[in-house]
């Protein structure tokens, strides 16, 4: 039977927060990382929340990924860059990335970031929203681990690859995508393995090919496409942008945050559009209330009490979670528990 406890967010940012400074990262980035775990949670995307707060730590310690960030320029033309993140934290430098993209772009229209030498960095609507909170629209790719294989193959080289965008809304929450290009994200199979719940068919497959609930033998298998072939070109597509184009690993050379063996390789694309460069800021917030009001206006399908648009579920959990508290599965909070006796920092809770 698992137990669910309810913690304050801000507690938990502040245990997560120590811990990587145990780790050696600066207090200003051990907060950015532990910010995106805790967001994650608070979004209701527990896949990709304090769950992995040990992930990280162990890649840390291993040596395999660097606890100071120091971001080099490969190529800065004006709104065109590449950065070489050294193996940093992907959560610090995918930051600087839109930061500096944003920066770009709010001189040049359009702007583009490209990092390369990157980590794992979480769930990406937390880098786009960074955009959108000023004005932009923004995108980002990155690739990851294999988890898939190429259409009619049946040996991991493509990874699940996520993607995102984000939008301001006028006087609603921003309209954000992201999504990963398998039917479901892995960090899910992982969180149903810590749960010791199954899995829906149609997920993955074994190591043999075979259909299967079980999410070790998933993890162990081939995570399937979304939408079959589509899945897998999209997922070819962000390799492309975020490994190839970016000078960094591409397909098997990537690998992924729960790994301690290797480094990441993972590489990451940002592009971000200034609003204002293409109408008044003023406007378009107006047109997207319109666009919204239509989406949401439709007569309901059977089964359904309210029609959402991107990004909108996760702004209304993190409303709740944020006046409620989070409540975690007992496996992470068994975790938490042993990373705080293992640092010595006090549990929130």
């Amino acid at each position: 039977m698992t137990v669910e406890h309810r913690l304050s967010p801000d507690r938990l940012l502040d245990f997560a927060s120590a811990v990587y400074e145990s780790a050696g990262m600066p207090e200003g980035d051990a907060r950015i990382v532990a910010d995106t775990l805790v967001q994650a949670d608070l979004w209701g995307h527990q896949s990709h929340g304090v769950m992995r707060l040990s992930w990280y730590l162990a890649r840390l310690r291993a040596g395999v990924c660097m606890p100071v960030a120091a971001p080099k320029f490969v190529v800065d033309a004006p709104a065109v860059a590449v950065v070489d993140g050294g193996d940093a934290m992907g959560q610090v430098l995918n930051v600087f990335a839109m930061r500096e993209a944003v920066r770009r772009a709010k001189s040049h229209g359009i702007a583009a970031v490209g990092l390369r030498n990157s980590n794992h960095f979480g769930t990406a609507l937390y880098y786009t929203l960074i955009a959108a909170n000023q004005g932009c629209i923004a995108f980002l790719s990155t690739n990851a681990s294999p988890a898939m294989a190429p259409w009619g193959g049946r040996k991991k080289t493509v990874g699940t690859n996520p993607w995102s965008w984000a939008a301001p809304a006028g006087r609603y929450p921003p309209m954000v995508l992201d999504i990963a290009n398998t039917g479901v994200a892995r960090g899910k199979v992982y969180l149903a393995k810590q749960k010791g719940q199954s899995i829906p068919e149609g997920w993955a497959i074994d190591a043999l090919g075979a259909p299967t609930t079980d999410p070790a033998a998933a993890i162990d298998g081939i995570i399937l496409p979304m939408a079959g072939h589509k899945g897998y070109a999209i997922a070819a597509m962000m390799d492309m942008l975020s490994g190839v184009l970016t000078g960094s690993a591409f397909g098997s050379g990537v690998f992924g945050p729960y790994q301690t063996d290797h480094k990441s390789g993972a590489g990451q694309l940002t592009i971000v559009l200034d609003i204002k460069a293409f109408q008044p800021l003023a406007e378009f917030s107006t047109r997207m209330e319109k666009m919204i009001g239509e989406l949401k206006s439709v007569p309901l399908a059977q089964g359904h009490e309210e029609v959402f648009y991107p990004g909108e579920i996760e702004a209304r959990n993190e409303a709740r979670n944020r006046r409620d508290g989070l409540l975690l599965p007992a496996d992470t909070i068994e975790d938490l528990v042993k990373v705080g006796r293992e640092t010595g920092i006090r549990l929130p809770f």
